[in-house]
């Protein structure tokens, strides 16, 4: 089962003493509506420098590492995808440095799984997350958010409008459509 990987990861990491916080589709499974996911994101407050202590928690949890040449991998992607063979879960451990992943990473939420504190992206960053990924199910996972979670709207506009002045793109348009689909204010 999905919650006792989630609560596995959680306390590898935590006695590891590295920062995390689960986004992802089960971040939606949280704050939007019930749908499949098939793996478990977690983005690090490490970069790729402490892979070992990475792979140290990936050994403790039973996960197999899914790549080759994982350090250099790791260093091409910032990404150590894992894989949980008694729930056929992937999980991928995704390293960070960026000050907003640094600041989304104190803003998680601590949530209750089988006893044990989980970290959660907050529902405004796995908002802030399935709008840059700009897939047609990451707009409907913000939809769905949107719909079940009241949020500081504000702080997602500041940040998408952070990233289309640095990334280019219109993300704060997706979102803003997103937003009017489900009803929300403008």
């Amino acid at each position: 089962m999905s919650k006792n990987l989630l609560t596995r990861l959680a306390r590898a990491l935590d006695e590891s003493a590295i920062s995390y916080m689960i986004i992802g589709g089960q971040a939606v499974l949280l704050y939007g509506e019930p749908r499949l996911t098939r793996d478990v994101d977690i983005t690090l407050g490490v970069t790729p420098d402490a892979l070992e202590k990475v792979l140290d928690v990936v050994e403790r949890v039973g996960l197999s590492v899914l790549v080759q040449a994982v350090e250099d991998f790791v260093d091409r992607t910032w990404v150590l995808p894992a894989l949980d063979e008694e729930t056929g879960l992937r999980v991928d451990f995704i390293f960070s440095w960026t000050p907003y992943e640094q600041g989304a990473l104190r803003r998680a939420r601590e949530v209750d799984v089988e006893g044990y504190p989980v970290k959660f992206a907050s529902p405004e960053d796995v908002v802030i997350h399935k709008v840059l990924a700009g897939r047609a199910r990451d707009t409907e996972d913000v939809r769905s958010i949107l719909r079940k979670q009241a949020m500081d709207l504000n702080y997602v506009r500041s940040w998408l409008e952070q990233f289309d002045a640095t990334l280019g793109g219109d993300n704060i348009g997706r979102f803003e459509a997103a937003l009017h689909d489900v009803g929300g204010e403008r």
